[in-house]
């Protein structure tokens, strides 16, 4: 931070309304920048690398929501102020819970972005004349979506990424097919692809993605196409994705990853 500009991460998977809270944000004259993130996710991975003084969030998102991201902004080192952006008001207590320093209602009104940012300089200046803290680059990583929100009759549960053996695309969503059931997410399969891919995720179709460590072999189905079998069910396999999955799983049995029965 230079004098008492502040740095912000502004988070909004709308990108209308996305664009117009980083157009408020730069013209304020307390903000030095502003970094852009369309999800939750992609704003952990920037805050990884990246040191910002506050980040504007809204709260109904896909996949992990505001209030969940806000969460795990708390466990870390140097956590960020949050400030919540959102068209809703019955978050608020929520909100304040976590520790938000402001939260601004849809559409956002100058002044109260005013009183907002206040605040975040105050906490910066504050911070800065402790001396400075760990450095972004070495705060931990929290694992975003190791667990994933499922709603349920009025009611949040979380699906833990272990215990899901294979995912199949529906549209805009997601079935995670788990121990506990099959669990329907809002979020692309491509997305979650991409969020999972370092947790041993491997994408065997267009609309399917399979843990490597719950495949217990590869057959032929009864056309001859290949199908990844697991304790839930078999995952189709196509041609344009077997070799990769043939590989993977030939590297994760090198390292003892794979159920014994698993024949790559």
């Amino acid at each position: 931070m230079t004098g008492e500009a502040v740095r912000v991460l502004a988070v909004d998977d709308v990108p209308t309304a996305l664009d117009d809270l980083c157009r408020l944000l730069r013209d304020a004259p307390e903000v030095s920048d502003v970094v852009a993130a369309g999800d939750a996710v992609a704003a952990l991975k920037r805050l990884q690398s990246e040191e910002f003084d506050a980040v504007f969030l809204d709260i109904a998102m896909p996949g992990l929501d505001g209030l969940e991201f806000a969460r795990l902004l708390t466990k870390l080192a140097k956590p960020p102020a949050i400030v919540f952006v959102t068209a809703y008001d019955e978050h608020a207590v929520a909100a304040f819970g976590i520790g938000a320093i402001d939260y601004l209602l849809k559409p956002v009104r100058p002044e109260r972005l005013a009183d907002a940012l206040a605040r975040v300089v105050r906490l910066a200046s504050a911070g800065s004349s402790q001396g400075s803290a760990q450095p972004a680059s070495q705060q931990p990583a929290p694992d975003a979506l190791a667990a994933l929100p499922v709603e349920s009759a009025g009611r949040t549960r979380y699906v833990s990424r272990q215990e899901v053996r294979f995912v199949e695309a529906h549209g805009d969503y997601v079935r995670l097919h788990s121990r506990s059931g099959v669990h329907l997410v809002r979020m692309p399969i491509s997305r979650l692809e991409e969020y999972w891919a370092d947790a041993g995720f491997v994408r065997t179709h267009r609309g399917f993605l399979v843990a490597l460590a719950a495949v217990r072999e590869l057959r032929s189905d009864s056309v001859g196409g290949l199908l990844a079998h697991t304790d839930l069910g078999d995952v189709p396999v196509s041609r344009r994705h077997a070799r990769n999955l043939r590989e993977r799983l030939l590297r994760a049995a090198q390292r003892g990853e794979l159920h014994q029965g698993t024949a790559p």
